[in-house]
């Protein structure tokens, strides 16, 4: 199974930018479909974006503009830079990896203040 370590998630003021990063294991990096998933208190967990292998990228309507999701292959590594934060984006976020059989990381936590 791939393990995933996301990390970057902090407390920042509405307009700010975060960072977050996905560690993953796993000789295949390379091949995995890797998202970006949150779930806010109270709500189900919403997917905000994803990439795949050949680099073909969607996201979720609310932060497209805002958020960008890219990937490094020689470091097993996927980011999402997060601009012009919003209280709304509050929330756990969580990396998945697909390749066959899916994971999940434990998730970092982005507080988003007004």
């Amino acid at each position: 199974q791939v393990q995933l370590v996301e990390s970057g998630g902090g407390l920042v003021q509405a307009g700010g930018s975060l960072r977050l990063s996905c560690a993953a294991s796993g000789s295949y990096f390379s091949r995995y479909f890797m998202s970006w998933y949150r779930q806010a208190p109270g709500k189900e967990r919403e997917r905000v974006a994803g990439i795949s292998a050949g680099g073909f990228i969607d996201y979720t309507e609310s932060v497209k503009g805002r958020f960008t999701i890219s990937r490094d292959n020689a470091r097993n590594t996927v980011y999402l830079q997060m601009n012009n934060l919003k209280p709304e984006d509050t929330a756990v976020y969580y990396c998945r990896s697909q390749y066959g059989i899916e994971s999940w990381g434990k998730g970092t936590l982005v507080t988003v203040s007004s």
